[in-house]
């Protein structure tokens, strides 16, 4: 099993950052895709972003292209999301995913992944 913690998120105005953290514990997760998706309210969860088990891989939502940087130490069990140039529409519950698969890219939607987190609240105000 894998536990999955976020941290990092936060009320900031359009245009700030935000880094965003998942500590995991458990199993190693040096061998595991992860990637990080939101939810709005009232609004099914939505793929953000991904990464393969080395880093050396990555792959964004259009929507957040150019402003969001996905990463990760394996070496800390940790992923990180930094979140730049932030807008109200980017509002949602965060959270982070990791899978047993060994394949990279896993599925961008939910049906992808085994293991969540609680998620972290980024809440951008206008």
């Amino acid at each position: 099993q894998v536990q999955l913690v976020e941290s990092g998120g936060g009320l900031v105005q359009a245009g700030g950052s935000l880094r965003l953290s998942c500590a995991a514990s458990g199993r190693t997760i040096s061998s595991s895709a992860m990637g990080w998706f939101r939810q709005a309210p009232g609004k099914e969860r939505e793929f953000v972003a991904d990464i393969s088990w080395t880093g050396s891989r990555t792959r964004y939502a259009d929507s957040v292209k150019g402003r969001f940087t996905i990463s990760r130490d394996n070496a800390k069990n940790t992923m990180l999301l930094q979140v730049n140039s932030l807008k109200p529409e980017d509002t949602a519950a965060y959270y982070c995913a990791a899978t047993r698969r060994a394949y990279y890219p896993p599925s961008p939607s939910v049906s992808g992944y085994e293991y969540w987190g609680q998620g972290t609240q980024v809440t951008v105000s206008s």
